[in-house]
């Protein structure tokens, strides 16, 4: 993963989220917090198929706050 990187789009239960690059970095059972504000444990974000990728939606609340941001 490159060092430029400051967010990761994850599939998790409930959508596909944008998360901070230290939440993938976080034990597994932490908390982490989306941009949205939705929460998972840490270890949602790794290990993911590629049927999670499709199945959940992309969190429009996640989109939002990271195109106002640039």
């Amino acid at each position: 993963m490159a060092d430029y990187l400051t967010y990761v789009w994850r599939p998790v239960t409930g959508g596909r989220h944008a998360f901070p690059i230290a939440a993938t970095k976080a034990p597994p059972q932490e908390r982490v917090t989306a941009f949205c504000g939705a929460e998972t444990d840490a270890a949602e974000l790794h290990d993911r198929s590629e049927v999670d990728w499709i199945r959940e939606g992309t969190c429009m609340r996640c989109w939002h706050t990271l195109t106002t941001r640039l």
